[in-house]
């Protein structure tokens, strides 16, 4: 029996157009890993496109980008209305798009047309096959998936993540919870399979990833396989100097005075494992942060407590809105959060809303849902 990445080598040895997904707001991981792998694909003669994610463009622009990106998924299918010429032959046609219709008219040879002569064809989508990284099942893409069912039904996808908590949803599922990143398993399949394709601009990719992925090899996801394929990216002509400077630069001001806020309250619960933190509307004001800097914020609080097993963020929204964002070191152990509190799993953490309650009100809800 073939091995997994056999099956994905073959799988895409067999497609020629692929479509590469990420699931919104994707790490720098999920995105560095796209990127790698659009340029692999690229350069074993395949037609990859990309669903461009604003999440850390900015972050890693200094990577090269794919050139075929996508926005989102428009055009996936072609559709065929076809004409049977036995009796009848067509000699010209145009089309008009107008305002609210596109016509199409057609000559034929003899006066009158049957109707019976027009049929109208589903043809095949216009991607072979589909790559999923990092994302836990296909309710992640939302309302892209509800415009697209048809495409994640009967297109091949292939699903890689490291993560314990998804949900074998591809025809081939390549689930290695064991890998330190996303970008280290296709720096692998790249070194297994297409080592000689692999060039400068893939190893770059891939080790951003790495490096995003366990924050320069300093976390507890670094592995001793970790320092391997970093290895052997180097080697491949990845700088590893270069990405630590672009991508672990100083933070701006703004986030280090509110992370330095956050720190002030953070609060430590021996029993539960638990750390957490408060953050007001004054202290957004005050250091002119944003509300996208407390997910960095949240992911550098789990890094500095390796003893923790849950994390969490409470922000006021207004005086009587409140809003956690948890995070943990177990996935399994956030769904069962989940059960208990609600809110929705986005990118990695918690999200729960706290209607009618202000930030202490919140607070309090919210230790005694810990228990």
């Amino acid at each position: 029996m073939l091995s997994i990445q056999d099956q994905i080598k073959n799988q895409i040895g067999t497609a020629e157009n692929i479509l590469i997904l990420t699931k919104p707001k994707a790490s720098g991981d999920a995105i560095a890993a796209s990127w790698g792998l659009f340029h692999l694909l690229k350069s074993i003669g395949k037609n990859p496109t990309i669903l461009e994610s604003d999440s850390q463009k900015e972050k890693l622009k200094f990577l090269p980008a794919p050139e075929k990106q996508e926005r989102e998924i428009v055009g996936a299918r072609d559709f065929v209305l076809s004409f049977n010429t036995t009796r009848n032959k067509i000699i010209d046609f145009r089309t008009e798009n107008k305002l609210d219709s596109f016509d199409i008219y057609i000559t034929p040879e003899k006066e009158t047309i049957d109707p019976r002569d027009f049929s109208f064809i589903t043809a095949k989508f216009k991607y072979d096959l589909l790559v999923v990284l990092g994302c836990q099942n296909l309710e992640n893409f939302g309302e892209m998936r509800e415009k697209n069912a048809d495409l994640f039904f009967e297109v091949p996808i292939v699903n890689i993540d490291n993560a314990s908590a998804n949900e074998n949803f591809g025809q081939i599922n390549f689930v290695d919870i064991t890998a330190s990143s996303l970008s280290g398993i296709i720096a692998e399949l790249a070194k297994t399979h297409w080592e000689k394709f692999t060039n400068s601009d893939i190893s770059r990719c891939f080790l951003t990833g790495l490096v995003s992925a366990t924050s320069n090899f300093q976390n507890q996801k670094t592995t001793p396989q970790t320092f391997l394929t970093a290895s052997w990216l180097i080697e491949k002509g990845a700088d590893q100097q270069e990405i630590i400077r672009h991508l672990l630069k100083t933070q701006s001001f703004s986030f280090m005075k509110l992370w330095g806020r956050v720190m002030a309250r953070l609060n430590w619960d021996e029993g539960r494992k638990l750390a957490w933190s408060l953050v007001s509307i004054e202290d957004f004001v005050q250091s002119r942060s944003k509300l996208t800097d407390l997910p960095v914020i949240l992911e550098k609080i789990k890094d500095n407590f390796s003893a923790g097993r849950f994390f969490a963020v409470l922000y006021s929204e207004s005086l009587d809105r409140s809003v956690a964002l948890i995070k943990n070191s177990e996935t399994e152990s956030l769904r069962d959060i989940q059960k208990i509190m609600g809110g929705e799993i986005k990118n990695g953490h918690l999200e729960v809303i706290f209607e009618g309650k202000n930030i202490v009100e919140a607070e309090k809800e919210f230790l005694e849902k810990m228990k």
